[in-house]
């Protein structure tokens, strides 16, 4: 029995089930959430993406272990 997946390119440690755009899409609206809850203050965007795509891909991560 062969139990090889076919598994798209991504960056280490992202979710095997997760597409590219998907997760993306993700951490993009979150991303923005907090930039809202930050009072729409620009000048944090490096900030904010680091910090959704950590609590995206984590989520992501629990989902599939």
């Amino acid at each position: 029995m062969n139990h090889n997946r076919s598994v798209t390119p991504m960056r280490p440690n992202a979710p095997l089930n997760a597409r590219p755009s998907e997760l993306q899409q993700q951490i993009r609206l979150r991303a923005f959430e907090l930039f809202e809850q930050r009072g729409k203050k620009h000048g944090h965007d490096m900030d904010d993406w680091l910090r959704a795509e950590a609590e995206i891909t984590r989520k992501w991560r629990t989902a599939v272990a």
